[in-house]
């Protein structure tokens, strides 16, 4: 039980964290015009700057949650195959299908981010 609490604490912690990380890393309202490219270009190391720590905190959130979310499932699967050891095939399956969907979301976050980096 304390497990989950300490787990729900440290997640609301990081919410928290990209709450008010967001306001720090948008553009300001009187961004210049696109024909003023002279004038945006000391701003293009904000922007680049901006973009790494969004990436960062994306990436870091999904490898993080993605890799609780794999320990969850392979201790609860040794805990499932030492009840019942003659299951041990279906259960072990199973557990590398829901790894697989783990791991898929963590590829979309990469995916995000490097769409992130290179294309906005």
């Amino acid at each position: 039980m304390k497990q989950k609490k300490v787990c729900a604490l440290l997640l609301l912690t990081f919410l928290l964290a990209a709450l008010f990380a967001v306001p720090a890393l948008a553009a300001p309202v009187d961004a210049p015009a696109p024909d003023m490219v002279a004038a945006a270009a000391p701003n293009e190391g904000q922007v680049i700057s901006g973009k790494a720590i969004a990436s960062g905190i994306a990436i870091g959130l999904a490898a993080a949650g993605g890799a609780v979310a794999m320990g969850v499932a392979v201790a609860k699967t040794n805990g499932s195959i030492a009840r019942q050891p003659e299951s041990a095939g279906e259960i072990r399956s199973t557990l590398m299908l829901g790894l697989v969907f783990i791991e898929t979301a963590i590829i979309y976050a990469l995916l995000t981010v490097i769409l992130i980096i290179f294309v906005l």
